[in-house]
């Protein structure tokens, strides 16, 4: 227990190398020396430059390199999870990622009790909704994660609704990320990235819980008004949120708190840390700073309760798990 809370931290990615959304290598499979090699080279440098300066405002260490995606090595990551958990005292961890779905359910499987893993398949590959099922019957995974900025298309297209209506069927979560997407020097807009493009899919399934991670990003005001069209639109506190620094107004996570808790309130409110790399491993400073926020701003336990853990509990449908 983390202060006199059952903390679930409901987003965190499980780093396996070459993973979509852990991997900081940038393109790769360029020929050596072509024009093609030499951009892929100077937009890693540019985004390490970022990330160099992210980790120096917070302290935080070199990244090790991910571990590769065999048994073994999937076996250790796990524990060496597990420990992470027990030591800052949390209750659960929810990896929206973790090298594939067959990848991610072995670490699930190892400490079922703690982890809860997404489905985090292509939705537009051949057999999206069926390997849905599968993630879900057979593998034990308890949720989707989609990247919609990585997406083909959009998160409308008509080809997702078999997918939608499994997952209603299933149901169980979808967390979507829409906004800026990487580092420093990553995806700053497309036609794929704005929560306001999930309004229909989101009416037309009523029952699916999306959650939409970051605040929305530099959407604030796109995910807040689509959480007032559709009562199934959730939000996640998760990362350090250091895309305010670049909004062109002042904006905090005092703030953006604040605002939800007003608006959606405690029930769409899920705490999310984004952890994920090691030596790093579980972020307690972001729990800190979201635990700092609600308190002084006199939020009653209650809803602390929903917030950081109880939300969690019901959308995983969790139970009696605990």
């Amino acid at each position: 227990m983390f202060q006199d809370l059952h903390v679930i931290d409901f987003h965190a990615h499980f780093p396996v190398r070459g993973d979509v959304s852990t991997s900081r290598g940038g393109p790769r499979h360029y020929t050596a020396g072509s024009p093609a090699a030499e951009q892929a080279e100077y937009m890693r440098a540019q985004a390490e430059r970022y990330r160099a300066a992210w980790r120096l405002a917070w302290d935080f260490p070199q990244p090790e390199p991910e571990p590769e995606a065999g048994d073994e090595a999937v076996d250790a990551m796990a524990d060496r999870w597990l420990a992470e958990l027990d030591r800052h005292g949390i209750d659960r961890i929810g990896f929206a990622t973790g090298g594939g779905n067959d990848t991610l359910a072995r670490a699930v499987r190892r400490h079922p009790r703690r982890f809860v893993g997404f489905a985090h398949h292509n939705p537009f590959a051949p057999g999206a909704a069926t390997e849905m099922t599968r993630a879900v019957t057979e593998l034990g995974l308890r949720g989707l994660k989609i990247l919609a900025p990585a997406l083909e298309r959009r998160i409308d297209d008509r080809e997702l609704y078999p997918l939608w209506q499994t997952v209603e069927e299933l149901a169980v979560p979808v967390l979507i990320h829409f906004g800026m997407l990487g580092a420093g020097g990553g995806i700053s807009w497309n036609e794929r990235d704005n929560p306001g493009a999930l309004e229909q899919v989101a009416r037309d399934f009523p029952t699916i819980q999306f959650v939409i991670p970051h605040f929305g990003i530099q959407y604030v005001k796109e995910l807040l008004f689509l959480c007032w069209a559709c009562e199934n639109v959730n939000v996640d506190t998760s990362g350090s949120n250091q895309w305010t620094r670049w909004m062109p107004y002042p904006v905090s996570l005092d703030d953006l708190i604040r605002k939800f808790y007003e608006t959606v309130g405690p029930d769409r409110i899920l705490f999310g840390s984004d952890s994920s790399w090691f030596p790093r491993g579980f972020s307690i400073r972001y729990l800190q700073e979201q635990i700092r926020a609600c308190r002084f701003m006199n939020m009653p336990d209650p809803a602390l309760r929903k917030i950081f853990g109880e939300n969690a509990i019901r959308l995983f449908r969790l139970g009696g798990e605990q």
